[in-house]
């Protein structure tokens, strides 16, 4: 396993006996020693204090998400992690609800927990969700990727229950717009049907100018590395982008949705 193996690389190059890494991190030492020999996986919580211990932050918790996929989801999606890590140039459009790297924590609970589940389940929803939160970290980086996203009016038009957090998600999409390797768009309703309606398409483009496509729905997604098949849906996303208002014009309309979704003042007494 790759997390186990640069776990105790980590160490090894540290110096650190394991009672003494224990203190650091604050962990028992023999759950550090699981981690090393690939005996378990762990919590986020300590990986990524981990990570802050070493200095490492994002890595291990970027291994740890890839070691938690290889546990849940299929081998693709695996692969889709990895070239998402890898990835220069991050491009998608967002259909019908929000892509993870855009999600506030209130929006990934609430669009994780509408899965339906048992009470027995809820410490693996906590689990995807610390995941699908560290995947945030890929752009707080030294070298992030540089980032385009085209939003569906839909997308904006279907609020989170708490009107309140809803108007902190679209918030934080006009703050990370205002980055400037991050470029947002929104795709009005006047475009009209188009080839990509519905569901998330992510465009990764690798350092080594390879590009994969990422399709995914609510329950599933295909990963697409055929040249030819790549290429059908790179002329599909371009010709969205073409059509979509400007980075300044989408900006003032996300703000406008939040301010048409403020509450309205009561009338005055008379």
């Amino acid at each position: 396993m790759v997390l186990a193996t640069e776990l105790a690389r980590l160490r090894a190059e540290s110096g650190w006996s394991l009672r003494e890494l224990a203190d650091k991190v604050g962990w028992d030492h023999s759950q550090l020693h699981g981690l090393e020999r690939g005996r378990t996986l762990g919590g986020p919580e300590v990986i990524e204090a981990l990570d802050t211990v070493y200095g490492t932050k994002p890595l291990l918790m970027r291994l740890w998400e890839i070691a938690k996929q290889q546990v849940v989801f299929r081998d693709k999606y695996v692969r889709y992690m990895e070239l998402e890590a890898e990835a220069s140039v991050i491009e998608h459009y967002a259909g019908s609800f929000l892509h993870g790297m855009f999600q506030t924590e209130a929006y990934a609970r609430e669009l994780l927990w509408s899965t339906p589940h048992l009470p027995s389940q809820i410490l693996e929803l906590e689990e995807q969700l610390a995941s699908r939160m560290s995947r945030h970290e890929l752009l707080l980086s030294e070298t992030p990727p540089h980032l385009r996203a085209i939003i569906d009016e839909a997308v904006l038009r279907r609020p989170l229950l708490d009107a309140g957090e809803w108007r902190g998600q679209l918030a934080h999409i006009a703050e990370m717009a205002s980055q400037p390797h991050v470029t947002v768009q929104v795709l009005p309703y006047s475009v009209g049907l188009h080839d990509l309606l519905g569901g998330l398409v992510t465009l990764l483009r690798c350092p080594d100018g390879s590009t994969a496509v990422w399709v995914e729905s609510s329950k599933s997604g295909e990963l697409f590395e055929d040249a030819r098949e790549v290429e059908q849906l790179r002329l599909s996303y371009d010709a969205l982008r073409d059509v979509a208002l400007s980075p300044q014009d989408s900006v003032a309309f996300i703000e406008q949705v939040m301010e048409d979704s403020a509450p309205c003042d009561p009338p005055a007494s008379t």
